[in-house]
C-alpha cells in the first residue's frame, strides 16, 4: 500500500474521557479498494477512534487528513461531506417509516421530496452491489439483516465511499453472513474504502485484506491478513501468547434440571413470541439456543427466571430425587424463596441486569443484600467480590468506586457475567455472554461457564457466534420464529445445517 494515497490518515489521534485515555498518539491509514479489520481488546479504543472519524467525537489531540487534505470533523454530517459513513451495532431506523424515507430522513435536497426518485436511485445502488432492499417496506416487517442492509444503502445513498461498520455480523446467520461479504467485496472492488470492527477472527482471516491492532489505545501494529493467522493477532491483541481452545468436557451423570412443556408467551402487545416450546436442560450440561436475534431466545429466558407473563405451558425444576417444583407464575424472589438457585445474565445489561449509577461493589450487593441476617447492610463482602471480579475477568476500571455507566460495554458485560457466576447456582442462564467482548475475554467467559458445567449446574447458553456454540454446547436448541425447529448434539453438528434450521430451510430430530 506505500505507493498508493491513502483515502484517510490519522496521525497522533488522542482522546480521554476524564482518567481514562481511550487513545493514545494513534496512527492509523485507510486506502480506498481495501477492506480494514480493526481489532483490539475490550476499552483498546477500536470504536472510539472510528467515532471520531465519524464526526461522533471530537480528538484531543491530533490531525487526520481526508485524500491528503488536513480535515476538522466536529459532527456526522462534517464526515458525510467528506464520503465517510458509520454503519453501528444498534441500527438507528425509524420502525413505522419505509426503508425509503429512513433512508432520506434529514437530508436537505432542492425542491419537494420525491420518493419515487428516492426509491429509483436506491434501485439502482442495489442493482451495483447485489443488495436485496425493497424501497417501500416498512422497517418493522424487515429480518435483522435487511435492516442492516437498509443501514448501508443509507451511507451510500448520501454519497459515502468510506465504510465503518461496527461489528457488522453480530445477529446474522451464516446464509446472511455470505450475502453481506460478498456485497462488501463488490464495495471494495468498486473502490469503497471499508473499516470493519469484529471480534470473530475467523471473519477477519476470511474478508479482511489488512488488519491494525490497537491495545490499550495504542496503535501496535498492521499487517497484511494474508500473512498473519488468528493465534498471532490475538498475541498482539493482549501482549502475550493465548490459548484459543474451547474445552468441551463430556457432561459427568446429567440429571434432568429444568422441563419446559408446551411453552406459550406472548408481548404485552400480542405477538406471538414463543409457540409450543419444550425441551429438558440437564445438569452438567451446557444446552446452547440457536437463532436469529427476536426469534423468542430472550423471552424464553425471561420465563424460566420468572420475568416474563407466560400464555400457557409449564415450567419446572427437578431436584436430584426427582421431586418437581413448578416455577410457572412465580417472580425471581419467590424462586430464590423455594431454595432453587438460578442466575440469570439478561441481554439487556444495564436495563435488566446493572444499575448504570451505583459502582462496581454496590452492583454486586444487588445479588446478596436480602441475605444480612442484622440492621446493617454487609458491604464488605460485595467489595471484596467486585475487587475479585475485576482482577479474575481483567476488568478494565479506575476502580470499584467507578459507575458502572463509564465502563465499556465489554467491561459490563464482564461484571454481569462475573457476578452471576459467583453465587454458586444450580441452573446459569445466560444471554449473549459474550455479546462484543474481545476474543481473550470470550475465552475466559467459556473458560467459567464450563467450569460451571462441571460442577454440575445446567447451563443455557443463548449465543449468537454459531461457531461458538457448535464448539461449546452439549446439545443445541434451535428456534425459529419462536418454535422449536429442532434439537441436535453439539458434537458433530453442522454449522450450515443449523443455519438453515434457523430460517426454516432445513429440520432436526429433536431430542427423544
Amino acid at each position: 500500500m506505500d505507493n498508493k494515497t491513502a483515502a484517510v490518515t490519522m496521525r497522533n489521534i488522542t482522546k480521554t474521557f476524564g482518567p481514562v485515555v481511550a487513545n493514545d498518539k494513534v496512527w492509523l491509514d485507510i486506502y480506498r479498494g481495501e477492506i480494514l479489520a480493526l481489532l483490539g481488546e475490550n476499552g483498546s479504543g477500536k470504536t472510539t477512534l472510528m467515532n471520531m472519524l465519524s464526526g461522533i467525537y471530537f480528538p484531543d489531540e491530533g490531525e487526520i487528513t481526508v485524500d491528503g487534505k488536513k480535515v476538522v470533523i466536529r459532527s456526522p454530517k462534517d464526515a458525510f461531506d467528506l464520503g465517510i459513513g458509520m454503519i453501528h451495532q444498534h441500527f438507528k431506523l425509524v420502525d413505522v417509516l419505509t426503508a425509503a424515507e429512513n433512508i432520506v430522513l434529514g437530508l436537505k435536497e432542492p425542491g419537494r421530496l420525491d420518493l419515487k426518485a428516492a426509491a429509483k436511485r436506491i434501485r439502482e445502488i442495489c442493482d451495483a452491489y447485489g443488495f436485496e432492499v425493497d424501497p417501500n417496506q416498512k422497517i418493522y416487517d424487515m429480518s435483522v439483516s435487511q435492516k442492516q442492509t437498509v443501514e448501508i444503502v443509507k451511507v451510500l445513498y448520501r454519497g459515502a465511499d468510506i465504510l465503518i461498520l461496527d461489528e457488522p455480523t453480530a445477529v446474522l446467520t451464516p446464509q446472511e453472513t455470505d450475502k453481506l461479504f460478498a456485497v462488501l467485496r463488490n464495495m471494495r472492488n468498486d473502490g469503497k474504502a471499508i473499516v470493519i470492527i469484529t471480534h470473530k477472527m475467523n471473519e477477519v482471516e476470511e474478508l479482511s485484506d489488512r488488519v491494525a491492532i490497537l491495545r490499550h489505545g495504542q496503535f501496535i501494529g498492521d499487517m497484511p491478513t494474508k500473512k498473519t493467522n488468528a493465534q498471532e493477532m490475538t498475541n498482539m491483541m493482549v501482549g502475550h501468547a493465548v490459548t484459543l481452545n474451547i474445552n468441551r468436557p463430556e457432561p459427568k451423570d446429567p440429571k434432568p434440571r429444568i422441563e419446559v412443556k408446551n411453552l406459550t408467551v406472548r408481548s404485552i402487545d400480542g405477538i406471538l413470541k414463543l409457540e409450543d416450546v419444550s425441551f429438558t436442560a440437564c445438569s452438567g450440561e451446557i444446552l446452547g439456543v440457536a437463532g436469529i436475534s427476536g426469534c423468542g431466545q430472550k423471552e424464553l429466558l425471561e420465563a424460566i427466571a420468572g420475568l416474563q407473563p407466560v400464555e400457557s405451558g409449564s415450567i419446572e425444576y427437578i431436584e436430584d430425587d426427582g421431586s418437581r417444583e413448578p416455577l410457572l407464575g412465580k417472580d425471581p424472589l419467590s424462586i430464590a424463596q423455594m431454595g432453587v438457585s438460578l442466575s440469570f445474565v439478561p441481554e439487556d445489561r444495564l436495563g435488566m441486569g446493572l444499575v448504570a449509577n451505583m459502582d462496581l461493589a454496590d452492583n454486586m450487593m444487588l445479588r446478596s443484600y436480602r441475605r444480612g441476617r442484622s440492621l446493617f447492610t454487609d458491604r464488605k463482602s460485595p467489595k471484596a467480590l467486585a475487587e475479585d471480579v475485576v482482577q479474575r475477568l481483567e476488568v478494565n476500571t479506575p476502580g470499584i468506586s467507578t459507575p458502572v455507566r463509564r465502563l465499556s460495554g465489554g467491561n459490563v458485560q464482564k461484571v454481569l457475567v462475573g457476578r452471576e457466576i459467583s453465587s454458586a447456582p444450580t441452573v446459569l442462564l445466560t444471554a449473549y455472554a459474550v455479546r462484543g467482548l474481545d476474543i481473550n475475554s470470550s475465552y475466559t467467559i467459556y473458560d467459567l461457564i464450563n467450569k460451571q458445567k462441571e460442577a454440575g449446574v445446567a447451563v443455557i447458553f443463548v449465543g449468537e457466534d454459531l461457531d461458538v456454540l457448535l464448539e461449546l454446547s452439549d446439545r443445541i436448541l434451535v428456534l425459529c420464529g419462536g418454535r422449536v425447529s429442532g434439537i441436535v448434539p453439539g458434537r458433530g453438528a453442522k454449522k450450515r445445517e443449523v443455519g438453515m434450521m434457523m430460517t426454516r430451510l432445513g429440520g432436526g430430530k429433536e431430542d427423544e
